[in-house]
Order: structure tokens, then C-alpha cells, then sequence
């Protein structure tokens, strides 16, 4: 594998707010492609410097947690959140209601964990760094991976199970909105 030419690009699955659930499944993979172009940054640096690929791949990354994954935990926490509580049979409240302020909990530490990453993906970007913390790196990138992992088998099947199609719709009318696609 050539990291000179892995580094940037990525592909992913088309979903749209018609598919909300689709959509936040899809912002999943989107995420776990980011971190593994984040996950290649450190050796290519020390490799390669921060060459063209190097501030072309850190751009990108900056690009998808700077706005998608920011839109992406507000799609969460502002709308389907309140929806699966709003939907949730009684005996479930207590449980819907644990799950989602952990997965809000998570949001935060992620958050925080980005911003440590910001200032030096910013700096390579603009050919100014030549390393990345890889300990800093790996911790994100796990982070996210057990986030998206509690969120692909417990948040989206329950979601499938609890909305109906009139709250789903509704998801999707505000996940379009707020990627100005309305």
C-alpha cells in the first residue's frame, strides 16, 4: 500500500435524508474512513514530511469533523434523540433515556479529543508541522470506534424498531435543513 496515494480520497455509501437512519449509518462509515486517513497521517509524516498528500489528506479530515460529524451529533442529539424518548414505550424511557446521555457523554469526550487533533492537522495542512501524535491519534480513532460501534448495535436498531414514519420523516426534514439541502 502506497500511502502516498492513500491518504486522501475516500468513497462512500450514498444515503440521503429521505433514509435518515440510512444516512446516520452512512455518516458512520464516512467517520470510520476519516479515522483511518487520520491513522496513516503519523507514518506518512515521518516518511514523507507534509508533502501535498499530507496537507491534501489533513484538509479533508478537517473538512468532515469541522462540519459533517458536527452535523452529525446534532442529527443525534437534537432530533433523534428526543424522538426515540418521545416514542419509547414506558418500561423503555429509563433505558432510552440511559443510552442516550452516554452517547451524548461520548459526543463531548470526542469533541474534546478532536480539538486536541485540530491545531496540528490545521498546521499541517498549511505545511507547517511535520508530526503527528500517534498516542493522541489512536485514542481518537478508538473513541469513535466504540462510539459508532454502541451506535450501529444498539442507537440505529432501536431507532428502526421505536419511530414511526411520521418521526422518521421528520428526522429527515431536519437533517436536510441543517445541510442546507432544503
Amino acid at each position: 500500500m502506497d500511502s502516498r496515494r492513500d491518504l486522501p480520497g475516500f468513497h462512500s455509501p450514498a444515503a440521503g435524508p429521505g433514509q435518515p437512519l440510512a444516512l446516520l449509518g452512512a455518516c458512520h462509515r464516512r467517520v470510520e474512513r476519516q479515522c483511518d486517513t487520520l491513522g496513516r497521517l503519523p507514518s506518512h509524516l515521518a516518511d514523507y514530511g507534509s508533502d501535498a498528500v499530507a496537507q491534501e489528506a489533513s484538509r479533508a479530515v478537517l473538512r468532515y469533523f469541522d462540519t459533517a460529524a458536527v452535523h452529525h451529533h446534532a442529527d443525534e442529539e437534537q432530533d433523534l434523540f428526543p424522538a426515540l424518548l418521545a416514542h419509547a414505550l414506558p418500561r423503555e424511557r429509563d433505558a432510552v433515556g440511559t443510552l442516550t446521555e452516554s452517547l451524548v457523554r461520548e459526543h463531548r469526550l470526542l469533541e474534546q479529543q478532536w480539538q486536541v487533533l485540530r491545531d496540528p492537522l490545521q498546521r499541517i495542512a498549511d505545511a507547517q508541522v511535520l508530526v503527528l501524535d500517534s498516542r493522541q491519534v489512536d485514542a481518537f480513532r478508538q473513541a469513535y470506534r466504540s462510539h459508532i460501534g454502541r451506535e450501529d448495535a444498539i442507537l440505529l436498531p432501536l431507532a428502526e424498531r421505536i419511530l414511526p414514519t411520521e418521526a422518521l420523516k421528520t428526522l429527515g426534514q431536519s437533517m436536510a435543513r441543517r445541510r442546507g439541502l432544503t
